[in-house]
């Protein structure tokens, strides 16, 4: 490789869109991921709160209607 082979390499700007478009795909890729993960943190602490509540509810002793 020559140095104006590398200078050439170097300043031309073919093939940069696809590596733009690659990182900016795996930027949101991951993105996604983690606000996957943060939603479905906070749906389980709010459904075993809300379950906690229920099954505290369901521990009252209804009398007998006889």
């Amino acid at each position: 490789m020559t140095t104006n082979d590398l200078r050439r390499w170097l300043i031309e700007e073919d093939g940069q869109d696809i590596l733009e478009y690659a990182l900016l795909a795996s930027f949101l890729g991951f993105s996604a991921v983690a606000g996957v993960n943060l939603v479905r943190a906070a749906l389980n602490s709010t459904y075993t709160a809300w379950d906690a509540a229920g099954q505290s509810d369901a521990l009252v002793v209804m009398p007998d209607p006889q």
